[in-house]
């Protein structure tokens, strides 16, 4: 059974937990889902992938690196120490595998502009082109960061309006929007689908 870890800081986690598990009913592989609020939660999860989920970044640090809590060092270590394990951020998730301000390089090689879009008056939902997927997907924006610069290293995983507002490197997937808050599961599937292929 693959074991999938949400950092439950903040944001819309539960949303994640409900794509994930359609996601793993449609591909017909089973999956137990662990939420993580402290380091300890981490080693007893033992996952093998990470969902970071939006919320505000600036909270989502206070809380995580709080010696409490102590959950962002433990995974950003995680992260680091293999970079083959599947990781997926979306909004304050890409804010902090862009900048996690651990005195570490950065998680997914490009920068990141917080609440580049506005503030919450301007989210806005509209078609996104995924160059990953192959297809279109509904992307859903609040108070979404913009990637300010993209490394050669990373490819693109989403566009809007010609704007990458998605990049992958290697297994770990960073997007400004939030796919949870669509009923297409093709980024979580994606999650499970690389998790198997790693895990064997």
């Amino acid at each position: 059974m693959l074991r999938i870890g949400l950092v439950m800081l903040q944001g819309a986690r539960h949303v994640h937990m409900s794509a994930l598990q359609r996601a793993a009913d449609e591909c017909s592989i089973e999956i137990s889902l662990h939420e993580l609020r402290m380091a300890s939660d981490l080693v007893e999860a033992d996952p093998h992938a990470l969902v970071l989920p939006g919320g505000e970044s600036t909270t989502m640090r206070l809380t995580g690196n709080h010696e409490t809590s102590g959950l962002l060092p433990a995974v950003f270590d995680w992260i680091r120490n293999d970079p083959s394990r599947p990781v997926l951020g979306t909004c304050a998730g890409a804010i902090l595998l862009s900048d996690p301000q651990d005195g570490g390089a950065p998680l997914i090689p490009a920068s990141i502009d917080r609440n580049a879009y506005g503030s919450q008056s301007d989210s806005f939902q509209d078609e996104v082109y995924s160059e990953m997927l192959g297809r279109e997907f509904p992307g859903v924006f609040i108070r979404a960061p913009r990637f300010d610069s993209i490394d050669d290293s990373a490819q693109v995983a989403a566009t809007h309006e010609g704007e990458v507002v998605g990049i992958r490197h290697g297994n770990r997937l960073a997007l400004t929007f939030h796919p949870e808050l669509s009923t297409d599961t093709g980024f979580h599937r994606w999650l499970i689908e690389a998790t198997v292929e790693v895990s064997g």
